[in-house]
């Protein structure tokens, strides 16, 4: 049966936060307290409310605790869990935890970033176009923290610009729909970055493309954000 919506997200929450080592000591990233709440108990109230309901969390540093976490606030959800033995990289913890999926298409996001894209639209627009891989993207404007996607009029990536100032811009929000399959296939090294490896070197040559769009989007990778998120995702 064709799939028509998703309906299971990695998430990727094996980083050590380095950079909120501050703030935050001996926590994963993912883990960090904001508004009362493990970061990590947002993004997971964002997938369910987009309809997803099976888990796999991509996991590294203390990986125990993010584990504990989960058997213990969520006895029942369909969770799994993916452990890299090693740090693989972006890329290479994917695609662990893909060999996990049970559905073609799959969500995968950031566990330290909650960007509220609209998921079935974002499918939608994904099997309309028999997508490798589909962006949610973030416009934004007056930055120079991120890179900028390019898109022609279908929406099609065209290019990956540089980390520079831009006055405006669309830029990769960290949430991805990807095929599965097609992904497992592609001839890569054990260790890769996703974002350089996969969609920068490969978009050319692959079906892949990005929607944007204008919700709520915050990084808690550097102390500021970090504080802002408390702040702004207080219930």
């Amino acid at each position: 049966m064709k799939q028509e919506q998703v309906t299971e997200a990695v998430i990727l929450a094996g980083g050590m936060g380095t950079r909120l080592r501050a703030a935050v000591p001996d926590l994963p990233k993912c883990m960090a307290p904001v508004a009362g709440h493990p970061f990590l108990y947002h993004v997971i109230a964002y997938l369910q409310q987009q309809g997803i309901q099976r888990f796999i969390f991509s996991l590294g540093y203390m990986s125990e605790v993010i584990i504990h976490y989960i058997q213990e606030q969520y006895p029942g959800m369909d969770a799994v869990f993916s452990v890299e033995a090693e740090p693989l990289g972006t890329g290479g913890a994917i695609r662990l935890a893909c060999s996990k999926a049970v559905t073609e298409d799959i969500l995968v996001m950031n566990g330290d970033t909650l960007f509220s894209a609209a998921i079935p639209g974002l499918a939608a627009f994904h099997f309309a176009n028999n997508a490798h891989c589909t962006l949610a993207l973030r416009p934004m404007l007056q930055f120079d923290r991120y890179g900028v996607v390019k898109l022609n009029d279908d929406g099609r990536i065209i290019d990956f610009c540089e980390k520079k100032y831009y006055e405006k811009g669309d830029i990769n929000g960290g949430v991805y729909l990807l095929n599965v399959p097609r992904f497992l296939l592609e001839d890569l090294p054990l260790k890769f970055s996703f974002e350089k490896d996969y969609l920068e070197k490969m978009y050319a040559d692959r079906k892949m493309y990005g929607m944007p769009q204008e919700v709520y989007f915050i990084d808690i990778g550097i102390p500021e954000d970090f504080e802002r998120a408390n702040k702004e995702l207080m219930c």
